[in-house]
């Protein structure tokens, strides 16, 4: 089958990229003829206060990626289209609504001829604006199909659609990291770690109210606002001895270091569809202390390699801690490194096979 993927791909950073990287390159492998679809200029800044671009790639770059379309310049979604209408299937990877415009002129320059799904990571977000809602039901109105990762999220397509959608795990699409220069040795470090971009449904100030006494915590990620009214709380719960800030990006080669640093990731969100954290933590040999939100639950095993929290619930989440430092060690000890080919298989078969 000749599949055109579009979507953010290096220079871009992050998981939407890096999924996007590793579907092409997975595809590929199963034998499909591919193209991948980039982009050069991807959002307007002020709805990205994040960093967008890395110098340095996150994994294998794609070979022959084309990075041409750009939100400043529609003629260019309907030239692109236009080229998309020789492949039998094209996916759109839709990260954020604000890409719905520019997939409307790809559609229209595609014109019909190629089949076309929406691949979304989130049908709505977790922080919605006015515009969302409308910009995607225009999209799931008008692809023959969609991809999601959630049955909460297929309910949420098929509210806003009229094409067929399949739900299928989300399967990783982790950086290139590597491990700490020492390894990780035994015992407790009483340090847990807060990792990923800190955004408000992330609960974040969950986790600060919720530290017991005694345990560290390091967070390390970009604040899409906020960094102040942090460093306020910490002030005012009088755990700056025992919160490390270390506010930005983080590059891959670092990320070992952290997990290796910890005793516990901890995923305070307050919602969620699908994440990439858990398998991080996981292949790092690291447990997880989260909440019951999205795929949190199935993703790890209650009690064996992690514990699970009320969302929002700060005597809730404190409790789990409380509880994993009873027996941190063993908790560690039943962390196991996830099979991730047979998760890629069937994402496969979903977006390529009968279902869509």
């Amino acid at each position: 089958m000749r599949i055109a993927l579009v979507g953010p791909a290096f220079p871009y950073k992050g998981g939407g990229a890096q999924h996007t990287t590793e579907l092409a390159h997975r595809l590929r492998a199963a034998g499909h003829e591919v193209a991948l679809e980039s982009w050069k200029a991807q959002y307007p800044g002020f709805l990205y206060p994040g960093q967008q671009t890395i110098d340095v790639p996150e994994g294998e770059v794609f070979p022959g990626t084309r990075r041409e379309l750009s939100w400043r310049r529609p003629d260019g979604w309907l030239r692109v289209g236009r080229r998309l209408r020789s492949y039998d299937l094209v996916v759109f990877a839709v990260l954020s609504s604000v890409q719905v415009p520019a997939y409307l002129g790809l559609l229209r320059g595609i014109g019909g001829a190629a089949r076309t799904v929406a691949l979304c990571h989130n049908v709505l977000p977790h922080e919605p604006k006015p515009y969302d809602r409308p910009l995607m039901r225009a999209l799931l109105r008008r692809v023959d199909g969609a991809l999601v990762h959630s049955p909460q999220q297929e309910e949420l397509a098929r509210l806003l659609g009229t094409a067929p959608v399949s739900v299928a795990d989300l399967p990783a699409h982790l950086p290139a990291t590597r491990p700490a220069e020492e390894p990780v040795g035994s015992g407790a470090r009483g340090r847990l770690l807060f990792f990923g971009i800190v955004r408000p449904y992330k609960g974040l100030d969950v986790l600060l109210r919720a530290l017991p006494d005694g345990v560290g915590l390091t967070v390390a990620g970009e604040f899409w606002g906020g960094l102040d009214d942090t460093r306020a709380l910490v002030a005012e719960l009088g755990l700056r001895e025992r919160v490390e800030l270390l506010p930005g990006y983080v590059p891959a080669e670092r990320i070992g270091g952290l997990f290796a640093a910890c005793d516990a990731l901890v995923l305070p969100y307050r919602s969620a569809t699908a994440s990439q954290n858990v398998l991080m933590a996981f292949e790092h040999g690291v447990p997880v202390i989260a909440t019951r939100v999205g795929g949190f639950p199935s993703q790890l095993r209650e009690g064996v390699d992690g514990l699970l929290a009320d969302p929002g619930d700060v005597v809730s989440l404190r409790e789990a801690i409380v509880r994993f430092y009873r027996e941190p060690e063993r908790f560690r000890a039943q962390v196991r490194r996830p099979d991730h080919g047979p998760v890629w298989d069937a994402y496969l078969l979903a977006l390529t096979g009968a279902g869509l």
